[in-house]
């Protein structure tokens, strides 16, 4: 057996700091403490991939579907919950208001800053990614999907539909729990009667996968154990970090938790998706994201009034407050037409940078907008993402009924030999050719 990779390694190093801070109870100064805690997390969040993909050897379709998924975006899902946890706190202690009297950013509205700065990065820079790094290595202008991939892309069709009504709402409760989890069950059990295949496994995922299996499940089972508590005992301090460094350098803590956090979560998330990209994997590298965007615009949504209620001891809903609004209304707009640009299971180069493109408009906008139109360029960004949906629909019209009967109806076995079963997550890459190594070792 050759030796572990340097990055397994150094993965758990990345962690060492974050964890030793929080044990101890030493209290940094918040920015270096923000630091230590999300490069903690980052490095954690890789070995829970590396883990969830080596799994793969041993887990089967279905139950990769059911347990990976959620436990490969941990990260996301503990800093959010923080947020949507002290907020339930401040409701429960100063009535329907998640804020002290003395905060200027309510921790629901942070939380779901955090929710809707994820579900943008994602799209508008992963999306964008994966299509730039092809075309750069094989100077294709677009990357085409498999016929299985119109399954995620139906499922985030209905979940963006519905998502588009949140933002006339002031709360998001019960009801949208049961709808949004309705869409996340029903996706898993649709991805879950996908034929199996051998995993594509690389880098520190492909050394454990080669381990005898006894070896291999004790293995993996550490790395999630160890991963898993490292994000528990780091996650809270980080997301309070960001806010005492906001407060302490003058710095936006709505801006930081919007998009330093997710870039946190979502760092080994992107970075595997441009790996794929950059061994011309490219459409499992986008079908992963996509797959991704369908488990936080579904699970993740609907988990955050549970959290909620838990912590309020409520059954009230987590508020949605006018800012709140805005940013749900930008992020479904943003996902109705990256959608549209998909009909057909195609992504263009210039479809792409099309929505890398829109995705930092908001940042120079924002720039130059008056203090007294903040607020309005969201508005304005969101009739245009909307605007241009409706445009590349008509356009497409045609490829609508054939994506959601194929991801909706029709069997798997129609969808072509090639299918690839991909969990929510985004992390069950498979591919046709068996390897026969990681076959041997079952």
């Amino acid at each position: 057996m050759r030796r572990p990779p340097f990055l397994g390694f150094l993965a758990l190093v990345a962690t060492l700091p974050g964890v030793v801070t929080a044990v101890s109870g030493v209290h940094p100064a918040p920015p270096v403490a923000a630091l230590l805690f999300g490069v903690a997390i980052v490095g954690a969040a890789f070995v829970l991939a590396w883990a969830a993909e080596a799994a793969q050897v041993d887990v089967s379709a279905g139950l990769a579907v059911a347990v990976l998924a959620l436990i490969a975006v941990l990260p996301e899902y503990a800093v959010d919950f923080v947020f949507t946890w002290h907020g339930g706190e401040a409701a429960a202690q100063h009535g329907a208001v998640c804020r002290a009297p003395d905060e200027q950013t309510s921790a629901c509205s942070l939380a779901l800053a955090n929710m809707t700065g994820a579900n943008r990065i994602l799209v508008g820079v992963g999306w964008a990614l994966v299509v730039i790094i092809a075309w750069r290595r094989s100077r294709r202008s677009g990357i085409r999907l498999e016929r299985s991939d119109a399954v995620p892309l139906a499922f985030l069709t209905l979940a963006s539909l519905y998502c588009l009504v949140l933002p006339f709402k002031r709360t998001l409760t019960m009801v949208d729990t049961g709808i949004l989890l309705a869409i996340f069950v029903a996706y898993s059990w649709r991805v879950s009667r996908a034929p199996a295949g051998e995993p594509d496994l690389i880098g520190p995922s492909a050394w454990v996968g080669n381990l005898p299996r006894r070896p291999r499940r004790i293995t993996v089972i550490g790395m999630f154990v160890v991963a898993a508590g490292v994000i528990l005992l780091t996650a809270e301090r980080f997301a309070e970090s960001l806010v005492e460094t906001g407060a302490q350098l003058g710095i936006s803590e709505f801006l930081l938790v919007q998009w330093l956090a997710p870039l946190a979560s979502e760092a080994p998330e992107l970075l595997v998706a441009g790996l794929y990209a950059w061994r011309l994997h490219t459409t499992e590298a986008l079908g992963a994201l996509v797959s991704s965007k369908v488990n936080q615009w579904t699970l993740l949504v609907g988990t955050l009034p549970v959290v909620f209620a838990a912590s309020s001891r409520s059954t009230s809903g987590l508020p949605i407050e006018p800012e709140q609004r805005e940013e749900l209304l930008l992020t479904a707009a943003q996902s109705l037409l990256a959608i549209a640009l998909l009909l057909g299971l195609t992504l263009s180069l210039r479809a792409a940078l099309l929505l890398l493109g829109l995705f930092f408009t908001q940042f120079a906008l924002g720039a130059v907008v008056p203090e007294q139109f903040q607020g309005r360029e969201r508005l304005a960004l969101s009739v245009l993402y909307l605007v241009l949906a409706v445009v590349v629909v008509i356009r497409k019209r045609k490829a609508v009924f054939p994506l959601l009967r194929d991801g909706l109806l029709a069997p798997y076995a129609q969808l072509g030999e090639g299918a690839r079963c991909t969990t929510t997550a985004g992390r069950l890459h498979v591919r046709e050719r068996l390897n026969a190594k990681l076959h041997a070792r079952r």
